[in-house]
């Protein structure tokens, strides 16, 4: 296998997560992207509606004269946005040995601000340049990636361990019986083994959980267990057709208490309950145990702010309650057995939407759910469903080589991102709140643009760690990240694909049954702004999970605003009509990418970055010039360019029998 053929497995979309190389009602494949694969006619023939879906495709335009001019410019474009962004982040001197005048290599703009973003810096590894760790989330996670790394190594040796002392027989797909025949899967006595798999797999889940989450929190695990157990109660002992409604208004009311709660400090719990306690303390200072709620307060763990984590929690809290109400619905027969399916070799769409046994919804089932160790800082998200699922059975999709070369593609990550927060300061520079007017149009965009790379990378890395560490542990989440940032052109299919687990799990547990985008009767234009309004309060939803802060809510509303102009094009330019003219069609689509383009990238900024005053800073920077709307000019042409290859790479994947909604 040579470096190109390699590279290319490396980053497939199989090897990404063989939910996307698959429809998600075919059970996964051991077929491994590391290994020769077979010829393209026997691989498509293998590929269930691989055929059908590869007729749509085109053929290749990669070798054309436009496409030639558009690797052109990509060629031309992309070291000079690196090179803005960089210089933009260069100190006053950076060049001054070489005997080249200062303002004439790095710019006025560079000279002026970096006193002030300076500060922020810190003192990083690659020889004679700082690093921006100035975000505190990636900060955190950074900070910590050694001792993850150590628990991520240690967790598996430990279920070894466990298993060896309390090992349970079990065989994936069939069970030698004592005559040497085999038991056909699905039997009675593989469906032992399972439940014993399960059974020790889950105990020792709930053990290193536990354990897990002590050295995390400290004391404010007890908050953390009596608002699973709280939760589990309301799921439990309510009536079936009030328990939807308890559970968000629960866990909603979780999200804003422990907002404005702040965690709800011992000390501050100490003062309520013992008034006296306090006033004491602050009678005799120099006794720092006076209030025993300090003392408590003072062993806080690795992590003190538990409520910060606590969001991507409440998603597991919800998705136990309303898969337990649903498992209600369920007839006498189990499922699995009336669809005659192999229960070792489900696929995703039935892991997820057949019930679990009535006797899996316990609390121990359930507290191993909501605190699986691998996925409960950051997910992804995994229901309940799928989980119990994947605890009896490892699903077929997890092998050695697919880990590998996922883990490949982490650490270049890793190191992607390493590289870039040595080189360019887009975080500090922002939040050092500088002078916008000073940077040229052409730095203005690039510091934004960056800045959005930057909360791409920094969510990425996170979520692909865990996920990898489930891998190794033998459970699939789904992935998060589907395309790079750069590699988006729609609103909903960025949505889809952009912490893509979190995605489904709002399908699943408010569009859908909210109503989704339609229904009898809601068909055509008023199914649309059916869809438009669900999707406003789905993003509001998102936003006031996200943090409870007005530019995250302001993030919310100018997404569900910004997919009307899609919406209105898809009636006003549908896809059929132009089914003669299809070139002319993908040039009118580009046009409506580059709109697009810019309000995600508006919106996301807003969100997550510079919020609505820097927002403002940048475009009156850029459009309140001439020379600025002449760059703007150019820059449209450039993601014109850019639309052109997202939608070429898609139609290659088409050629290939993938067809991804994103």
């Amino acid at each position: 296998m040579n470096l190109l053929q390699y590279a290319g497995r490396l980053y497939s979309l199989d090897t990404l997560d063989t939910r996307f190389t698959s429809l998600s009602k075919t059970p996964p494949s051991r077929i491994d992207p590391a290994r020769p694969s077979p010829d393209e006619a026997s691989y498509k023939k293998g590929r269930s509606g691989a055929d059908e879906l590869a007729k749509g495709a085109s053929p290749p335009r990669w070798r054309s004269p436009e496409f030639i001019y558009h690797g052109l410019v990509v060629f031309l474009a992309v070291p000079l946005m690196f090179k803005t962004a960089y210089d933009a982040s260069k100190r006053k001197d950076a060049f001054a040995s070489l005997g080249a005048p200062q303002t004439d290599v790095v710019g006025t703009a560079s000279h002026q601000n970096y006193n002030k973003f300076s500060p922020l810096l810190s003192p990083g590894w690659i020889p004679g340049r700082k690093i921006d760790n100035s975000d505190q989330q990636y900060a955190t996670f950074r900070d910590n990636v050694p001792y993850l790394f150590i628990v991520m190594a240690l967790h598996p040796i430990l279920r070894r361990l466990f298993d060896s002392i309390y090992s349970t027989a079990f065989t994936p797909s069939s069970r030698s019986l004592p005559n040497g025949s085999e038991s056909p899967a699905g039997s009675a006595s593989e469906s032992l083994t399972a439940d014993g798999r399960m059974n020790q797999r889950i105990s020792f889940d709930v053990g290193f959980s536990v354990l897990f989450l002590l050295a995390l929190h400290g004391f404010s695990a007890i908050k953390v267990l009596l608002i699973l157990y709280i939760n589990y109660t309301l799921a439990t002992r309510l009536k079936k057709e009030y328990v939807p409604v308890a559970t968000w208004f629960f866990n909603i009311g979780i999200l804003f208490a422990n907002e404005l709660g702040k965690g709800y400090p011992y000390s501050d719990i100490a003062s309520i309950i013992l008034p006296w306690s306090a006033s004491l303390e602050k009678q005799d200072e120099q006794d720092p145990k006076g209030n025993w709620g300090t003392v408590l307060d003072s062993y806080g763990g690795l992590v003190p702010r538990w409520e910060i984590l606590f969001n991507v929690t409440v998603l597991r809290l919800i998705s136990f309650n309303f898969d337990y109400v649903w498992s209600s619905n369920r007839g006498a027969s189990s499922p699995v057995e009336k669809k005659q399916l192999d229960p070792a070799n489900l696929s995703e769409r039935d892991r997820v939407d057949l019930p679990a046994k009535p006797q899996d919804y316990s609390f121990r089932n359930y507290l191993a759910y909501a605190l699986y160790s691998p996925l409960y800082l950051a997910g992804p998200i995994l229901t309940f469903n799928d989980y119990i699922s994947q605890q009896r059975y490892t699903p077929r999709s997890i092998t050695r080589s697919r880990n590998l070369l996922y883990g490949i593609r982490f650490f270049i990550a890793l190191l992607s991102m390493e590289v870039m927060i040595h080189f360019i300061y887009v975080v500090a520079i922002s939040k050092a709140q500088p002078e916008w007017q000073v940077y040229t149009p052409l730095q203005l965009s690039m510091l934004g643009y960056f800045n959005l790379h930057h909360i791409w990378l920094k969510l990425l890395l996170p979520w692909r760690f865990f996920r990898l560490w489930a891998l190794l542990d033998g459970i699939d989440p789904p992935e998060n990240v589907v395309r790079c940032m750069s590699d988006n052109y729609s609103t909903f299919a960025f949505w889809r694909g952009w912490h893509r687990s979190f995605n489904r799990w709002i399908i699943r547990y408010i569009y859908i049954p909210m109503g989704g985008s339609g229904g009898p009767g809601t068909r055509g234009i008023w199914g649309q702004i059916r869809g438009i309004v669900n999707l406003l309060a789905v993003f509001t939803f998102v936003a006031m999970w996200h943090d409870i802060q007005l530019k995250l809510l302001l993030w919310g509303w100018l997404i569900s605003l910004f997919v009307l102009p899609e919406t209105l094009a898809g009636f006003l330019f549908p896809k059929q009509k132009w089914k003669d003219h299809k070139e002319v069609y993908r040039l009118i689509c580009g046009v409506g990418a580059v709109g697009n383009i810019m309000m995600m990238m508006s919106a996301n900024l807003v969100g997550f970055a510079v919020g609505l005053d820097g927002l403002k800073g940048l475009v009156q920077g850029i459009v309140g010039s001439y020379s600025g709307l002449v760059f703007l000019g150019f820059a449209c042409a450039a993601l014109f360019t850019g639309a052109q290859v997202m939608f070429e790479l898609r139609e290659e994947e088409l050629r290939h029998g993938i067809h991804m909604k994103c």
